[in-house]
């Protein structure tokens, strides 16, 4: 990728601004993404003298699935990002809902990293990332945790990206980040699960958020795997009874 296209993925760490460039600035679509399993078109967006790339990820892309709602993928990804936030953990690159040239969808600020460095030969380096992630994939019930899903951008900073398969109501947890089983939880990072359970109950603006995204079922299931995770204060081990692994791994 050209030194232009670093520089625009760059502003990334200006959050605020990425998110205003992406609700709204002019789209550009630069082409198809090979490797995704749904549509999404690598894209400029362009606002004022301000640019960023993105990933535009229709809903009229999105492949039929056995057990997710038709039309919803985009949703689900954008509620991940709605989570991530209200946990105060900025593990997902900045995304916002919005129509684009194939109708509606989510745009997400475009990470820039190297497809050979994923979870599987960057763990030892960057665990307390992981554990993160982790804990984070528990609570969204997210069933596709790929290897490749944790981008390690120029900076070293590590990102969590493709949150479609997310908030189903029965479990659904398929990870590849399996190294912390029946670890204690950071009491740091317990305290951001508790301060989420508590913005669940009670702060009606990231209620009416999830409400517009997700069911009623889906947001109490989300809760109550919440509320399970800090009873136990500790990672979860695989289930035997059940898959627990993507396919591919990576």
């Amino acid at each position: 990728m050209s030194r232009a296209a670093d520089d625009e993925s760059e502003r990334l760490l200006d959050t605020a601004t990425a998110l205003q460039i992406l609700s709204r600035g002019d789209l550009e679509p630069l082409g198809p993404i090979p490797w995704s399993s749904n549509y999404a078109l690598l894209t400029r967006v362009c606002l004022g003298d301000q640019a960023l790339l993105a990933v535009y990820k229709p809903r009229r892309g999105e492949r039929p699935l056995w057990d997710f709602p038709d039309g919803t993928l985009y949703l689900r990804e954008y509620a991940a990002y709605v989570l991530a936030m209200a946990l105060g953990w900025e593990l997902i690159p900045p995304t916002v809902l919005r129509s684009g040239p194939y109708g509606p969808g989510t745009l997400q600020a475009y990470i820039e990293s190297d497809p050979e460095q994923h979870y599987f030969n960057i763990f030892p380096r960057h665990a307390d990332d992981f554990r993160r992630i982790a804990l984070f994939d528990v609570v969204a019930n997210n069933a596709d945790r790929k290897a490749g899903h944790c981008l390690l951008d120029a900076r070293g900073r590590m990102w969590s990206i493709d949150h479609g398969l997310c908030f189903h109501v029965e479990p659904k947890l398929r990870t590849v980040i399996w190294d912390f089983a029946g670890e204690p939880i950071p009491a740091g990072l317990l305290e951001d699960l508790c301060q989420l359970a508590v913005r669940l109950r009670h702060d009606e603006d990231l209620q009416a958020q999830l409400a517009a995204l997700l069911s009623r079922a889906e947001i109490r299931a989300l809760q109550q795997r919440l509320e399970a995770l800090i009873a136990s204060g500790r990672f979860p081990h695989p289930d035997p009874r059940r898959r627990n692994h993507p396919w591919p791994p990576i």
